[in-house]
């Protein structure tokens, strides 16, 4: 038997055991991750630089690309690694570290969702308020507790967790290292409880922020089916259709991946499921937003040809010279 302290690495899952499904699955995650950079990019470069852009739900999408980022640069590259070498294992503080950030970038993502959520509920159901509630001031307060509550939760999942005495050998049941398959390879009773404390306040606050988002979606669609005119209601619904959908998303994959029934649970199902919530919202969420958001495009589109002409500038002023 070993114990935590004289572990120094730990066995991820593989995702294939033949060498061409390795390679494949190297390639399939470094065009999923490449997606994923270049679209959360150019959303951050788009809120960034164009004014029209400097609104409240501007600056949290941009939160939130970040937030998409980070989720995608813990999980995949050490995946990807793996996968391309041929191995399975991961140091123990990268582990440790591993955890913390997915953890971090997980839950900030959540709480800036329900935070997004607020903004379309003042937006649409108290529009004469929304410059008071809703400043520049205010978003930053908001963003900034999204930030340091997923910090904190991050922080004392993680020292906990990784306090316990792990007995129960060293290999995860996981591409990355997650929470739950860490916690089976403990042998303290004690130690053990203490993060189910842990992960039930963490619960009872996620599951707050899901009622406050049930609740102010039925009062956001109440206000739209007051509004009178047909095109005002479609109007103001296209403005919720991202949030919704990508919520829906983010929480129908991570309910299934905690909640699904132990009876239809198996290896390759939970991989798969697992590849679903810690990656696949992250690489969807920019193509959700900048497909219904025409400001968004219109900033994308014109910062991409303002590139490409100087680009081209650039191009013909060495060609000059080299020609002179």
């Amino acid at each position: 038997m070993s114990n935590s302290s004289s572990l120094t690495q730990f066995l991820l899952l593989a995702f294939a055991d033949r060498r061409e499904l390795q390679l494949l699955h190297f390639w399939l995650f470094l065009a999923i991750s490449l997606a994923a950079l270049l679209a959360n990019g150019l959303i951050l470069s788009a809120v960034a630089c164009d004014h029209h852009l400097h609104t409240p739900m501007g600056f949290f999408l941009l939160n939130l690309s970040l937030t998409d980022l980070g989720c995608i640069c813990t999980t995949v590259p050490k995946a990807m690694h793996n996968s391309l070498w041929d191995t399975k294992t991961i140091s123990y503080m990268g582990c440790a570290a591993q955890l913390f950030f997915f953890f971090l970038f997980i839950l900030a993502e959540y709480y800036l969702l329900t935070i997004m959520c607020y903004d379309r509920y003042v937006a649409i159901c108290k529009p004469l308020h929304y410059g008071t509630l809703l400043g520049s001031r205010a978003c930053a307060h908001m963003a900034a507790a999204a930030w340091a509550t997923g910090f904190l939760n991050s922080l004392l999942h993680t020292a906990s967790t990784f306090s316990l005495p792990l007995c129960q050998g060293n290999a995860l049941g996981q591409f990355f290292c997650e929470l739950p398959h860490i916690l089976k390879l403990s042998c303290s009773h004690s130690g053990y409880l203490r993060e189910l404390g842990l992960i039930g306040v963490t619960a009872s606050l996620s599951f707050s922020c899901f009622i406050f988002i049930v609740f102010s979606y039925v009062q956001i669609f109440r206000a739209v089916l007051r509004i009178p005119s047909q095109q005002g209601r479609h109007k103001a619904f296209s403005t919720c259709l991202p949030h919704l959908a990508v919520v829906s998303l983010f929480l129908s994959t991570a309910t299934f991946a905690y909640l699904k029934p132990p009876s239809i649970s198996s290896p390759s199902l939970d991989l798969m499921v697992s590849v679903l919530y810690s990656v696949v919202p992250p690489a969807l969420n920019p193509l959700i937003y900048s497909l219904r958001n025409q400001e968004l495009r219109d900033a994308i589109r014109k910062m991409m040809t303002t590139c490409f002409l100087r680009s081209n500038k650039v191009y013909l002023f060495f060609c000059r010279t080299l020609l002179v």
